[in-house]
């Protein structure tokens, strides 16, 4: 059911406009090898065309080299030209910091803290407080870290040199204090980053040579840890967003709604997913369900069921619809029905989001195991699982025919020391 039309949006929406973005702006174009974003290339969990990754591999077996990782994160490597850029903290000292990892050979090259203190003192259990991953253009780098009861935004040049920081919004979760975990978006010439949460929720828009805002929209006051996007659908650019019992389009110039549908649930972590005119959107909490939307500004919900599919993002492929549950079951459905082409168990909670390359898709579960399975529709088709680590909350990254991989393990019987390592996997 629609909730809102564009005109009553207009007359209602509170936004903030101190700069419009450039008509003919759009979203970057990344160089051919490169990772730069949040769900790669092109924005939806699917490597650039040709690559041909490897489906095997060990912490022997086709590792072209690992390197541990200070602190911990959950973002998901950042790869661009000969360098790996990752998120990190450190809960003793209270650091926030971006690390850049030479892509041949694994040798850390810098190290750059961005913030000390003013950590949220309550943070979820499987969340950490360097979440959100980096997105990267033009020789800049761009990321976004909670602290000081806020969200901040921080740009580096490619040497780890910080060229400005912003504060985009406050941030103070009333009824969970599960900590922050949006990644940063880029159109045209600004960075856009969410700031959802249940009090003074909003959008926000900054340009990336100066930091100087942009525009700033307000969003309901619901917690929510998606991630937007910026796709151009059913012929136009829309900054989509899911959650707040909502799915939601903005106009990524302006910040003014375009159209919005009671869909999803409060809280979704999973980046919307889209193919023609149709958007697909998941949620978990506190109701499952997956949804698949018009997104032609009429908002017509076409189909929904009720799988939970929380943290993780979906994968759009030829016409059919890719996701893994929260508990771990892969299902195919065919896009404009929602009809079920196929499920199959695996094993394990997932919290990763599954990325596709060379007609496979790749998705980990929490305990370090990853299956690569064909993306067809026809039925569900292993073509290998592989461990390494312990523990993988970060989504792959697939890049240059090469798996960028964060785990941990736990060393010692007794201590059982947490220590993050960054794999390159390559034949």
């Amino acid at each position: 059911m629609r909730i809102e039309s564009l005109a009553l949006v207009a007359r209602t929406a509170l936004i903030v406009v101190v700069c419009t973005i450039s008509s003919d702006a759009q979203s970057p174009e990344p160089a051919s090898g490169d990772w730069p974003f949040w769900r790669g290339p092109h924005r939806n969990g699917t490597a650039e065309a040709g690559q041909q990754p490897p489906v095997e591999w060990s912490d022997t077996h086709n590792v072209a080299w690992k390197a541990a990782v200070p602190g911990r994160g959950h973002s998901s490597p950042t790869v661009v030209g000969n360098r790996v850029l990752l998120t990190t903290a450190e809960g003793d000292t209270q650091r926030q910091s971006v690390l850049c990892y030479d892509r041949a050979t694994g040798e850390l090259l810098w190290r750059r803290t961005v913030n000390e203190g003013g950590l949220p003192r309550k943070i979820h259990t499987r969340n950490t407080h360097a979440s959100s991953t980096i997105s990267a253009h033009g020789g800049r780098l761009f990321a976004a870290f909670n602290h000081h009861d806020a969200i901040h935004v921080v740009a580096l040049d490619m040497e780890g040199e910080i060229l400005w920081t912003a504060e985009a919004g406050s941030f103070l979760p009333q009824q969970y204090k599960y900590g922050y975990a949006a990644s940063p978006v880029l159109y045209g010439g600004a960075v856009i980053v969410a700031g959802d949460h249940d009090r003074d929720a909003f959008l926000a828009a900054f340009d990336q040579e100066t930091g100087r805002l942009l525009w700033k929209t307000q969003r309901p006051d619901l917690l929510n840890w998606a991630s937007p996007v910026v796709a151009k659908v059913a012929g136009r650019d829309q900054l989509l967003i899911s959650g707040c019992e909502r799915v939601s389009s903005y106009d990524p110039k302006t910040g003014q709604m375009l159209w919005q549908t009671a869909a999803t649930t409060m809280a979704t972590s999973g980046t919307i997913v889209w193919q023609d005119d149709l958007v697909f959107a998941a949620g978990g909490f506190p109701k499952p369900g997956v949804f698949c939307l018009r997104a032609d500004g009429s908002g017509e919900l076409l189909w929904r069921n009720k799988e939970r599919i929380y943290e993780q993002s979906m994968l759009v492929h030829d016409g059919h619809l890719y996701a893994i549950t929260d508990s771990g079951r892969a299902f195919c459905w065919q896009g404009e029905t929602g009809d079920v082409q196929w499920s199959e168990r695996l094993r394990g909670s997932v919290s990763a989001s599954p990325v596709l390359a060379g007609g496979n898709i790749y998705i980990s579960n929490e305990r370090g195991m990853i299956w690569v399975f064909r993306a067809t529709p026809e039925k569900f088709q292993l073509i290998a699982q592989n461990q390494l680590g312990a523990e993988a909350f970060a989504t792959p990254s697939i890049c240059g025919n090469e798996i960028f991989l964060r785990v941990a393990d736990r060393a010692g019987l007794i201590s059982r020391k947490r220590q993050e390592w960054l794999y390159c996997i390559k034949e």
